[in-house]
């Protein structure tokens, strides 16, 4: 790697065999400070987890957090004021919700790109009604996650932007931290 060594790395998913890869260097759960996590958690889910509660200091003395990566999976995790793994839930997140639908119907069409959400709320369009469908399922997911619990909601991962301002428009606590994940790799190396 000219001169570059990689001082650790973390991996969701098969990962490809090169020689920078090593696992000796490779992060794991057991490398994170966060309590109570079953040994099937994901590692960057753990790590948002984590780094959230690294830069909410203090925690909130009543509850807790909920972290949200909203990436193929939207993954949301409670993490309690002790900095304790309280559970969550998964979803399909935006494009594979699209990508889904579309591969399991004859007449959906194969999202493209997406550059702005439909201003409608019931477009007549198909690809427009997808794609609110979609993005209407996954605020109301954080939504009533929030309500149920009254926790800030801390987010990140590649469709966070398609949410923050709905979910502040309905009155959602929302944190946008866009890089959650990494912070909680350099905070564990540094």
């Amino acid at each position: 790697m000219d001169g570059l060594e990689l001082v650790r790395w973390a991996a969701v998913g098969p990962v490809p065999v090169h020689p920078v890869l090593s696992q000796t260097t490779r992060l794991g759960l057991e490398d994170l400070p966060l309590k109570g996590m079953p040994p099937w958690l994901g590692v960057d889910r753990a790590l948002a987890a984590w780094a959230a509660t690294t830069r909410a200091v203090p925690l909130p003395t009543q509850g807790g957090l909920l972290v949200a990566d909203a990436g193929t999976v939207l993954s949301l995790t409670r993490v309690t004021s002790e900095g304790e793994f309280a559970g969550g839930q998964l979803a399909a997140g935006f494009g594979l919700q699209l990508r889904a639908m579309a591969a399991g119907t004859r007449d959906l069409p194969a999202p493209g790109a997406l550059h702005q959400l439909p201003s409608e709320l019931f477009p007549h369009a198909t690809l427009a009604a997808m794609q609110q469908g979609a993005i209407q399922s996954l605020l109301g997911l954080l939504l009533e996650a929030q309500r149920s619990c009254s926790w800030p909601l801390w987010i990140c991962g590649g469709d966070a932007p398609l949410l923050i301002d709905s979910l502040r428009q309905q009155g959602a606590e929302v944190i946008h931290a866009p890089d959650l994940v990494m912070e909680g790799m350099v905070t564990l190396v540094s």
